[in-house]
């Protein structure tokens, strides 16, 4: 209940962080300037984590298949 209610306080801080209204800070720019910034530092980081993701993958396989053989034998 309490992390609802602090989701709730953080989502209202945000709005009035980034709403182009007279009464907020009218931090929208700002905003838009560290989204720009940002997408390009998330890209390298989500396709890092899918060669890696995919780096393990290839592993498990090889080490099932020599499982599997082994146990054949």
């Amino acid at each position: 209940m309490l992390a609802i209610l602090i989701g709730f306080v953080l989502i209202a801080f945000g709005l009035y962080f980034v709403l182009p209204l007279s009464w907020t800070l009218n931090w929208w720019s700002d905003f838009l300037i560290l989204l720009k910034g940002g997408i390009p530092f998330f890209l390298f980081f989500i396709g890092l984590i899918a060669i890696m993701v995919g780096i393990a993958d290839i592993k498990d396989r090889a080490t099932a298949k020599k499982l599997e053989k082994n146990k054949d034998k």
